[in-house]
């Protein structure tokens, strides 16, 4: 509504939006509301936050012999619950990018759990690119004390699988957290 109202009151609108307006996003939900008032509308995209805030903390999405594709899953569906494609994904080797999911951090843990892949690695990446981007590695099994340890809070970003290896903490962190359990 507000970017309706502004187009007639001011002749344009800039919608300026973070994250990704077309991944769980209402992008085209506001586009299509514009058009229906005759507004011309333009979209510039932008890189999604799936994948650029995992390779700003040098975690690729893929890799060979790591994962040769990537899940983007919503944290939280419309009904408050974790996506039923998280219980898909869980099975496979892909890696595992959820956005929106921090505060459903124990169940997706669980999902994991409950395959027994609790020793997958996991980082979790709060404000991503932003000057108080904070991280918090670990394994399924170690995440949701990691994140509380280190106090993360939304918006963040929780990647699932071998690729978080390639973070040079992350693997620190995940060979320590061997040294002790073994």
């Amino acid at each position: 509504t507000l970017i309706v109202d502004y187009a007639f009151s001011h002749g344009h609108v800039v919608r300026l939006k973070g994250g990704d307006p077309f991944v769980f996003g209402r992008g085209y939900e506001e586009i299509e509301y514009a058009e229906t008032f005759n507004i011309e509308t333009q979209l510039v995209p932008g890189i999604s936050s799936s994948v650029a805030v995992p390779a700003l903390q040098r975690i690729p999405v893929t890799h060979r012999g790591s994962s040769e594709s990537f899940w983007v899953i919503t944290g939280t569906t419309r009904n408050g619950e974790i996506s039923e494609d998280l219980y898909t994904a869980a099975k496979t080797n892909a890696t595992i990018v959820i956005l929106m999911g921090l505060n459903k951090l124990p169940e997706i843990a669980a999902v994991f759990q409950n395959l027994q892949k609790g020793h997958l690695p996991v980082a979790v990446i709060q404000e991503g690119s932003l000057p108080t981007e904070n991280i918090a590695v670990g394994s399924v099994d170690t995440i949701v004390a990691e994140v509380k340890r280190e106090g993360l809070r939304s918006p963040a970003i929780i990647i699932i699988g071998e690729v978080v290896r390639k973070n040079k903490y992350a693997a620190e962190q995940l060979s320590l957290e061997n040294y002790l359990l073994n």
